[in-house]
């Protein structure tokens, strides 16, 4: 049996992690009794019990980029603020 990453898992719900863990332990005694013919089946219920988990996992990763290009525009807006102020005082000298 094909175990999701870690990531995944702990972006399950409770009640989709219980049925994660029992059908991999229903997987695994499968093959351990050589009928991977229903081991397969198993395997391809846990694929799409994950579904939901990955999507999560996908949403969280277009969050963090969206949250960085917020934090670096923001940045951006306040080194132009900055540069435009030391633009000023310098003409402020000339005088």
């Amino acid at each position: 049996m094909r175990h999701c990453s870690v990531q995944v898992r702990g972006l399950l719900t409770r009640d989709e992690l219980d049925r994660y863990n029992a059908l991999m332990e229903i997987g695994s005694y499968l093959e351990s009794q050589n009928r991977y013919d229903l081991a397969y089946t198993i395997q391809k219920e846990v694929d799409l019990l994950i579904i939901p988990g990955i999507e999560r996992l996908k949403e969280k990763g277009r969050q963090r980029d969206r949250d960085t290009e917020l934090y670096l525009s923001s940045k951006r807006e306040t080194s132009n603020s900055n540069d435009a102020d030391a633009d000023d005082e310098e003409d402020d000298d000339e005088l």
